[in-house]
């Protein structure tokens, strides 16, 4: 598959507190023939249901979320901090208005079981949901991230999805 190759979840040595913080990740859904992908910065890793999974956060307004309600898979996507302009484009402009991947220069790539990542990917995760649910105001002990992040211009709460890890790919 072009230059990846799939490794286990021991041979993973990635500091997901880092990486998705400071490198991003694209969070893609959808089919080879209709997807769509987003530039996000807020998730992580864990262990839950003798599993190992991920957790991301996608807002209703956000283009991909459409993806991500229809698809019971997607992957995360890890390009390396050398392709911030890549992640700008994925995380500014709408899916629904452009052509991101012709944009960005990102190349797909289908893998095995029909997910999509990119060329670029130097780390991608596939994902199959678990769990979903719509972020509640009522339920932040914390209030200052509710009025840090939402209301106003910021946008609606936030849908969390958790997903097992299914496959894990690593550019060589």
């Amino acid at each position: 598959l072009y230059n990846m190759r799939r490794i286990t979840l021991d041979a993973l040595q990635e500091n997901f507190l880092h990486i998705i913080s400071k490198e991003w990740m694209l969070v893609t859904a959808g089919t080879p023939g209709h997807f769509n992908t987003m530039t996000a910065n807020w998730g992580g890793t864990g262990f839950l249901w003798n599993r190992p999974v991920v957790f991301v956060f996608i807002r209703p307004e956000r283009y991909t979320y459409e993806f991500m309600e229809s698809n019971e898979y997607f992957t995360l996507s890890f390009l390396g901090e050398e392709n911030k302009a890549i992640h700008k484009i994925c995380g500014s402009l709408s899916g629904r208005d452009i052509d991101k991947i012709k944009e960005s220069g990102l190349c797909p790539l289908i893998l095995e079981n029909n997910q999509i990542t990119y060329k670029q990917s130097r780390l991608t995760l596939e994902c199959k949901k678990l769990y979903d649910t719509m972020l509640n105001q009522k339920n932040f002990t914390d209030k200052v991230p509710l009025g840090q992040w939402y209301g106003g211009t910021h946008g609606n709460l936030h849908k969390m999805y958790i997903a097992e890890i299914t496959g894990i790919w690593i550019k060589e």
